[in-house]
């Protein structure tokens, strides 16, 4: 698959995931909400079949130990894999001064470099590759999102 239909894809599942998350953060802190957000993720779980998690959790599967994340609070994070392609996105309240420079110092650090055909330099974004994953980031000072596919 080549990095820029890679990138489309991506832009597409995180701009859809940008608007779960805004619907989603800092709505749901009483039981109410909780029984809510439980029946969010299962939801979203049926209609994708993969795992979805609303708040603190990766989902199971998840390549923590080869993808680093930076520190913070996860808000939301999903994974599927169909057809083949295997992916998560996960959102994070992140405490760092320049988060996305976090992620990829902590990327970098890990293996990962920047691809060769991107080709655009866009401020609070970045992408990383190590062969075995791609990992784009998006961020501000607010947080994060990682969309993270397997390499095809």
């Amino acid at each position: 698959m080549s990095t820029q239909r890679t990138v489309r894809r991506l832009l597409t599942v995180l701009a859809g995931a940008a608007v779960t998350t805004t619907l989603l953060t800092g709505c749901f802190g009483n039981p109410i909400g909780d029984l809510v957000s439980g029946g969010a993720e299962k939801a979203i779980e049926d209609a994708t079949g993969g795992d979805v998690s609303l708040g603190g959790d990766l989902p199971e599967g998840f390549p923590k130990d080869e993808v680093p994340l930076v520190d913070g609070e996860i808000l939301f994070a999903a994974g599927n894999d169909a057809e083949g392609e295997t992916g998560w996105l996960v959102t994070v309240k992140a405490t760092g001064a320049d988060p996305v420079a976090d992620a990829v110092a902590k990327l970098e650090a890990a293996g990962y470099t920047e691809p060769t055909d991107v080709g655009v330099t866009v401020e609070g974004f970045a992408m990383r590759t190590n062969g075995t994953w791609n990992v784009l980031v998006t961020g501000d000072t607010d947080g994060l999102a990682y969309t993270i596919t397997s390499v095809q």
